[in-house]
């Protein structure tokens, strides 16, 4: 009996000089990071308590894992379909409920190019943590913004993944795009309430990267602005091969487009050539992006994907 207490007081011996020597529990590593408008923004640790305040960033926070950390949105945020069980902070006319933000307690809210420096100064007047994003000019500018999101959240290693899984999707893309053996002209409607001056993606938009990377040739380039009103004349002068109408979630439909006067010469008419696209796919910068230049490229070139 003697033997068997020794043996056991060694044993609870060993147990506390080996508990005194094991490492303790790392504390959670504060994040310094500088946001789109130059401002340095400190978390103590991930943020757990997230609002957005715009559709790309709600977009963005759920595709690098951080969905379940986020507790209210703006009223524009529409994507995933499981936002709309979350806190709706407003926005419509850019006009947000401050009193609904503070009364959720985030230790983060995320703002983009939608919102204005004052709203950032408003919410850091209330005590809040902000990070704003800025909208990237490529699509390759995209990328840096998840993992950045990503690290924000404590989910560095799901952005890291999502990063690798849309640049290869890209490069597939553009692989695949390779083959073609055309470049068709592609006009794409913004807004077609006029039909004498439809509103179109001009030069340097998200749109009319796409199109170019979708191996298409978009008829807005050649505009001046980014987002222009371009005359019946005009393009009846440059006869698109394929009309895409982005305003297809407000109602627009090929049927309607067929029979705009003036229009039936149109080459995309004649041969009904015409598609409605969800513009959220264009005009939002996230991971949505890359679906939307897959759609594009099985649009404009559909003998590649047969």
């Amino acid at each position: 009996m003697k033997k068997i207490t020794q043996f056991l007081l060694i044993i609870t011996l060993l147990a506390a000089l080996l508990a005194g020597c094991a490492p303790a529990a790392s504390a959670p590593q504060a994040i310094t990071l500088t946001d789109g408008l130059g401002r340095t923004v400190t978390l103590d640790q991930p943020a757990e308590r997230i609002v957005s305040l715009a559709p790309s960033a709600t977009e963005i926070l759920f595709a690098v894992g951080a969905g379940d950390q986020v507790i209210g949105r703006d009223s524009f945020s529409n994507y995933p379909e499981s936002v709309s069980g979350l806190q709706d902070v407003g926005g419509s006319m850019g006009d947000y409920s401050l009193e609904t933000i503070t009364s959720l307690n985030p230790d983060l809210v995320v703002l983009t190019e939608i919102n204005t420096p004052e709203q950032v100064k408003a919410l850091e007047d209330l005590g809040l943590t902000v990070y704003y994003i800025k909208n990237p000019v490529q699509l390759d500018g995209l990328y840096p913004i998840l993992e950045t999101v990503g690290e924000l959240t404590g989910h560095d290693k799901d952005a890291a993944e999502l990063v690798d899984s849309l640049t290869a999707r890209v490069a597939k893309v553009t692989e695949t795009i390779a083959k073609a053996q055309d470049k068709p002209l592609v006009f794409y409607e913004l807004d077609g309430s006029d039909a004498a001056k439809p509103w179109t993606s001009g030069p340097n938009t998200f749109m009319d990267q796409l199109i170019q990377m979708a191996g298409g040739v978009n008829v807005g380039s050649a505009m001046t602005d980014a987002w222009a009103q371009i005359s019946l004349e005009e393009l009846l002068v440059q006869d698109p091969d394929m009309i895409l109408l982005g305003d297809a979630a407000y109602g627009m439909t090929a049927e309607q487009v067929a029979t705009r006067a003036g229009w039936e010469t149109l080459t995309a008419v004649k041969n009904n050539s015409i598609y409605a696209f969800n513009d959220d796919m264009a005009s939002r910068p996230g991971p949505r992006m890359v679906d939307g230049l897959e759609a594009l490229a099985k649009l404009i070139h559909p003998e590649l994907y047969q």
